[in-house]
């Protein structure tokens, strides 16, 4: 690949492919930023105690994962609510 007055030019490739991406424009981003693809939901700080058992277990877990363990608690518990339904 060349670069003639700042637009590439490509050479080596087949002539109809070499045409087909010399003829070929730039399409503007269309997609979401990533921030707006999470939709945050309104949350409450909470004390609780747990066993110790079911702290390591999300803790192991969530290490092979790599996210924090108080997300994927937190996933279960909004799972639960979605299943069962709310008070």
């Amino acid at each position: 690949m060349r670069n003639i007055r700042g637009k590439a030019k490509y050479t080596g490739a087949p002539k109809d492919m070499a045409d087909a991406i010399n003829s070929s424009e730039i399409v503007e981003d269309f997609l979401p930023k990533p921030e707006d693809l999470v939709f945050k939901k309104k949350t409450v700080k909470v004390t609780m105690n747990l066993s110790k058992d079911s702290v390591d277990f999300f803790k192991v877990r969530s290490r092979k994962l790599g996210v924090p363990y108080q997300k994927m608690i937190n996933s279960l518990v909004d799972k639960y609510v979605e299943r069962y339904g709310r008070a």
